[in-house]
């Protein structure tokens, strides 16, 4: 970004997140408007900030005023559009329609790189020539104007449900991470963090732990996470001696669990709410419980390991004084009690309640840590959300817009009820060989496409023979998504830990390694989840649910210290069996 085309890129994001504020209070905007407007928002920075070269930045201005007369003429031409239930007229909008497919093809490119891209390329392929497939995987042939019409100008595909999520909600919560972030949130995250652990043996893994949370509440990106809060913890461990395969494991595993982590929980959560119908509330308050047990298990962990190795805690001269720790904790306590309260005591809609704890967020960017005011950082920081909101805004509808090609194609088609169908057969009617099943493909999804559009792909096929077959569709939901973070610590593709591992120059298979043992929640909690179903029932049945977290606490905390402590191999063995036998053996 040139000091030239600066103030063009401010101005730009300041208009997305007016934008999006606007929808919020301007009541009901057919979504044929909004939605083609979000993605006009989105199409200058996902093809032309990014570009790297001459020939990108050239190409990218090309596509992007394409794209923006493409966006334009659907919202100016809506009423028309709603009047041909997703049928094409004329080879003008059929040209159209082609071009609003290809361009959101090379934005998910740009934005993401080309593994998501190639999966909705192929679903596209297979909706022109399924007909040509032989056997029950084929499909009775769709006329073109119908497919890219559905796909198009109704709402059955870019511009479906869950174009809608990333438009009134998901893109609401990444303005108010952005604001948080531009202030002192994060040094109240790591001062709090600080305070908490510091003392404590293994003190500067628990920071990362604490504050890893804290942040990946409000970033929902492993990624962002590790490099972030990785800058500040990762240098701190190392420098008191920690091995730089668990520093680097600490921190991928930490981060990961931020987009389970209540409030927030990133884009996923949300799109979750218009996939099951159910509350976001609802969500956040059943995924409580599964997230304080990943956590525990990684805190468990980093205990064992400081049997093996000695591990110290913070000096007391680099912890934070007491006075810090309450003003800095004001800059993240404040918005997200606003938040909360705006969802649980006013009642309103989380993307409502957002609006008031980003109002709030705003006003602390006046003040720094010591609560001085300075007109000359406060601009400076607007212009960090300006900047962060525009990009981070672009790179979900990028995804999510992808990924609605892949749903719409799927419903079109009923190539997911046939993979569903496949499933139910493969798994001989069974319930946990079908999760064993899901869980693979969850696997290899996610090592390709970001989380959200992992979850929302594997969901939508998988997930139906999942309730067929007896869990609760929550249950069913929160199974898939948690598996699709399987790809942040799990090797061959293992996003956070590469990025981990590069910060401290470490072998990012064996940092890997100590992740999956440290992480093993994230392996066993989903399975704990159908096993013991009261675990994401707190709203409903609040002492079961109870019940359910300690046996399962229990449980993980044998099988982490059977695999990670220093004991006996026959003392681990036992330890981990014992665990299991807790977690499974009896449901609640």
């Amino acid at each position: 970004m040139s000091a030239v085309s600066r103030p063009f890129w401010i101005a730009l994001g300041a208009v997305s997140i007016g934008f999006h504020l606007w929808l919020i209070f301007s009541g009901l905007v057919p979504n044929l408007i909004s939605r083609p407007l979000h993605m006009a928002l989105a199409l200058p920075w996902a093809l032309v900030f990014v570009a790297k070269t001459p020939l990108q930045k050239i190409s990218g201005l090309i596509l992007t005023v394409i794209g923006l007369g493409a966006c334009l003429w659907v919202a100016i031409n809506h009423s028309m559009l709603g009047d041909q239930y997703g049928f094409l007229i004329g080879n003008m909008q059929i040209a159209i329609s082609f071009a609003l497919l290809l361009i959101v093809l090379e934005m998910a490119r740009r934005a993401i790189g080309w593994p998501l891209p190639m999966v909705a390329t192929i679903a596209l392929l297979y909706g022109f020539y399924g007909e040509w497939v032989p056997g029950e995987f084929g499909h009775a042939g769709l006329p073109l104007e119908s497919m890219l019409g559905t796909l198009t100008i109704a709402e059955g595909g870019l511009w479906g449900s869950l174009t809608g999520v990333s438009v009134s909600i998901v893109a609401i919560f990444v303005i108010f991470g952005a604001i948080l972030n531009a202030g002192e949130a994060g040094q109240g995250f790591m001062n709090v963090a600080g305070a908490a652990a510091g003392r404590l043996r293994g003190g500067a893994a628990k920071v990362s732990v604490i504050s890893s949370a804290l942040f990946g509440s409000i970033s929902g990106s492993a990624s962002a996470n590790v490099a972030s809060t990785g800058a500040i913890t990762l240098p701190a461990m190392t420098k008191l001696g920690y091995p730089k395969r668990l520093a680097a494991a600490v921190e991928a595993v930490a981060s990961s669990g931020g987009q389970i982590m209540p409030p927030l929980m990133g884009a996923g959560a949300f799109v979750m709410v218009e996939l099951t119908g159910r509350p976001y509330v609802d969500i956040m308050v059943a995924a409580i419980l599964p997230a304080t047990l990943y956590f525990l298990a990684v805190w468990v962990g980093i205990n064992a390991f400081a049997q093996r190795y000695d591990l110290p805690g913070v000096p007391e001269h680099d912890r934070p004084d007491t006075r810090a720790v309450i003003v800095t904790s004001a800059f993240f306590l404040v918005p997200f009690g606003v938040l909360l309260w705006g969802m649980f005591g006013g009642g309103y809609t989380p993307q409502y309640a957002a609006c008031l704890a980003m109002l709030a967020g705003a006003v602390l960017l006046f003040f720094d840590g010591r609560l001085q005011f300075d007109l000359k950082r406060t601009g400076e920081r607007f212009t960090e959300v300006c900047l962060s909101a525009g990009r981070q805004v672009s790179m979900i509808a990028s995804i999510i817009l992808c990924a609605s090609i892949v749903i719409g194609v799927l419903g079109l088609t009923g190539l997911g009820v046939k993979i569903t169908s496949l499933l139910l057969s493969g798994s001989g009617g069974m319930l946990w060989p079908a999760l064993l099943l899901t869980a693979l493909a969850c696997l290899i999804l996610g090592m390709e496409v970001p989380t959200t559009a992992a979850y929302v792909i594997c969901v939508s096929v998988a997930g139906p023979a999942l309730i067929e077959l007896g869990l609760d569709p929550l249950q069913a939901h929160l199974f898939v998504f948690w598996f699709a973070l399987l790809s942040t610590i799990t090797p061959p593709v293992c996003g956070a830990v590469f990025i981990a591992a590069g910060m401290v120059e470490e072998n990012w298979l064996k940092v890997a390694g100590t992740a999956m043992a440290l992480g093993i929640g994230l392996y066993i909690v989903p399975l704990a989840m159908v096993a013991n179903g009261s675990l994401i029932d707190l709203g409903g049945h609040p002492l079961w649910a109870i019940a359910a977290g300690l046996k399962v606490a229990v449980g993980l905390t044998a099988i982490s210290y059977g695999i990670i402590s220093p004991r006996h191999i026959v003392t681990r063995i036992g330890l981990v069996t014992i665990g299991m036998i807790a977690i499974f053996a009896v449901g609640f």
